[in-house]
């Protein structure tokens, strides 16, 4: 699936897709849900917290 395809799934830009794969941002609660949503996994599959977090 490609950038623009995930941003249009969840209703975001591509550059917001981007800036999470390159951890330039922080995804909201509803976001990360979205994304999980759509690859039918648990947030806790796609998104993971740092150790400084």
């Amino acid at each position: 699936m490609t950038q623009e395809e995930l941003a249009k799934l969840i209703s975001v830009s591509r550059q917001t897709i981007n800036a999470l794969e390159a951890n330039k941002y922080v995804s909201s609660t509803v976001l990360a849900l979205k994304i999980a949503k759509v690859f039918d996994k648990n947030v806790e599959e796609i998104f993971q917290l740092e150790d400084q977090d």
